[in-house]
């Protein structure tokens, strides 16, 4: 495990599916506060800042996820949508947040996870699920929350 307690927290983005408004807030929030985000991704474009970098990884299954968990420390923020991804962030003692502003915890990600696993269970057998609603205002809103509230308990 990084256990790299001295350093400052940042904040890593799964980024290839991270919504462009998300990332946007992400990138205002990063030149506020100066707070580092890295933004994990088989391609990405950033804004110049000195705060905002990118990981560019090879395309593939997970292969962005396993770089984020291999990266992320103790007190960093992990930014996915990405229900095994969150778990593992979770393990490494670091906070996870998803784009619509949930903040996954100890105590949500078991069961997050049990309902990931269902629903796949049932698109594999030919049911159709549908996808999540589009993101809107208050999910945006509530994203800016919750990353606000972890930039203020960081410092």
């Amino acid at each position: 495990m990084n256990d790299n307690t001295d350093a400052e927290p940042q904040i890593w983005v799964n980024a290839d599916a991270c919504p462009n408004v998300i990332k946007e807030v992400l990138y205002r929030a990063a030149d506020r506060t100066q707070t580092r985000v890295v933004l994990v991704a088989n391609q990405s474009r950033t804004p110049p800042s000195r705060y905002i970098s990118s990981v560019r990884v090879a395309a593939g299954f997970d292969v962005a996820d396993n770089e984020i968990v291999k990266r992320v420390n103790v007190g960093d923020l992990g930014i996915t949508a990405d229900i095994p991804l969150a778990a593992e962030v979770l393990e490494k003692k670091a906070v996870a947040l998803n784009p619509r502003g949930e903040t996954y915890t100890p105590a949500t990600i078991r069961e997050r996870l049990t309902m990931r696993d269902f629903m796949d269970t049932l698109r594999a057998s030919g049911v159709q699920t549908g996808g999540p609603d589009a993101l809107n205002q208050k999910d945006r809103q509530r994203f800016a929350n919750e990353l606000d509230k972890w930039l203020r308990q960081r410092r």
